[in-house]
């Protein structure tokens, strides 16, 4: 889906003019139904797909009986709805990756939530940081954050041992010890991969490898890509060379894409990858479906050892002709607000309960939320591995950081996405290609900012 939204976005499908700055509930087409809202209200880009979401859908369909909610089911298609918005008949709601909110706000194509955030009394403060940055443009607010993902380091235990280790003696700090260590993990015979040593989960995590060498892939205003800088272009070349080491990157990706993380056959219980990082809901995967593993959870970490991670998630944007803002503004409100997410994690914590499964806890873009949680829902699952996880995936939430709102995010992350992927497939060098990422991010942030 990635490849699909940043294509459609760098073709520059859609420019429309940014209403008025006060967004959402402000002027014309304001509904009159107050603080609730009534009639008819769409979503795009939203499933009902488990209790978390189903729970609190309802409670919004409780209290707001006077709306009538249409959830058009399935990820986000981004060229339907800019073509929804262009016809000037788009959903009322989109969630999407925050990632993506600042080229749909500068192009127009959903609201300002100033007003949003006023009538609904939205605490903006309640959330993290680096969630509320990724939606705040220009010092305007244009979603509403959901859920926090970040990323931690998962190690299966079982193949340390087989190696002679331990879990203390995998180092991410030390980088010029990850290719020796990659090679006591990895199985590579003839040619073949049958077992991942260390994943560096390039392309995606180089902000958070370049992160770890000092250094952000763009500033943090959105506006200046720092591509060409020598530390992002050590961070790709010590990531590609883990993955050059286990059989290249053809044959890499074909083993790593036969993984099913959801699964009772996951590569972590079929013992085929040693060290990665990754997202934490895969900890919940585990928990259900492979107790037994012998996985244990670290933070990863910069250079000096201090942990590091990196957050991302969805939100909830409103429209550019949103015909029942106010209702679409009260659902964002109910969707994120501490008491839904409490009411959400109890109602996941009893189906755990009902299946005799473990209930890992609930990791929200609202920080008080996940302090009720936590406090008042979570219990350890008296499986250390599991607890300790926890307390790990907790930290690393306080320690996250987001790539920054941009102007060009989305042209800005197929650049240097584009380059990456150029260095695996043997067409160009790092520097050559993070060289020419450079030069079409700066076009395009140039291009957003005039």
């Amino acid at each position: 889906m990635s490849q699909k939204l940043r294509a459609v976005a760098v073709a520059g499908v859609l420019t429309l003019a940014i209403g008025g700055c006060g967004g959402v509930g402000a002027g014309e087409g304001s509904g009159d139904g107050g603080s609730k809202g009534s009639g008819a209200l769409s979503t795009m880009g939203f499933s009902l797909s488990d209790e978390i979401a189903t729970n609190r859908v309802d409670a919004f369909k409780r209290d707001h009986p006077d709306v009538r909610l249409q959830v058009t089911e399935g990820g986000f298609d981004e060229q339907q709805f800019l073509s929804a918005v262009a016809s000037g008949n788009p959903p009322d709601l989109v969630y999407m990756d925050r990632k993506l909110i600042g080229t749909y706000a500068e192009r127009g194509s959903i609201q300002p939530l100033t007003d949003c955030v006023d009538k609904q009394r939205i605490d903006l403060g309640q959330f993290r940081q680096a969630a509320r940055e990724q939606v705040t443009l220009g010092g305007t607010v244009y979603g509403i954050p959901e859920f926090s993902q970040v990323r931690v380091l998962y190690l299966n235990e079982a193949l340390l041992k087989r190696a002679g280790l331990r879990a203390e003696d995998v180092n991410l700090a030390d980088w010029a010890g990850l290719p020796a260590l990659n090679a006591k993990l990895a199985a590579v015979s003839g040619g073949r991969l049958s077992r991942i040593g260390i994943d560096p989960k390039i392309p995606e995590f180089l902000p958070m490898w370049a992160k770890a060498n000092g250094v952000d892939l763009i500033s943090a205003d959105g506006t200046k890509a720092n591509l060409t800088d020598p530390l992002v272009v050590e961070a790709l070349n010590t990531g590609v060379a883990l993955i050059q080491a286990q059989g290249g990157w053809g044959k890499f990706k074909s083993f790593r894409d036969t993984f099913d993380f959801f699964g009772a056959q996951n590569p972590l219980s079929r013992n085929q990858i040693a060290a990665w990082p990754m997202e934490e809901w895969f900890l919940n995967q585990a928990a259900k479906n492979s107790p037994k593993a012998e996985l244990v959870v670290k933070p990863f970490v910069d250079r000096q050892g201090k942990s590091l991670s990196m957050s991302s998630g969805q939100a909830w944007v409103i429209t550019k002709g949103a015909k029942n803002p106010d209702a679409a503004c009260a659902f964002v409100s109910q969707m994120t607000a501490t008491d839904t997410w409490v009411a959400a994690a109890r109602a996941r914590a009893e189906a755990r309960k009902a299946a005799n499964l473990p209930f890992t806890g609930l990791w929200t873009g609202n920080t008080a939320a996940d302090r009720k949680i936590f406090e008042e829902v979570y219990q350890p699952t008296g499986n250390k591995r599991f607890d300790d996880a926890v307390q790990t995936i907790r930290q690393a939430q306080d320690v996250a950081f987001a790539m920054p709102a941009s102007p060009a995010g989305a042209e800005f992350d197929k650049a240097w996405t584009d380059a990456v992927n150029r260095v695996l497939s043997g067409q160009e060098q790092p520097a050559q290609a993070l060289d020419r990422a450079q030069r079409e991010a700066t076009a395009a942030l140039d291009k957003a900012g005039n």
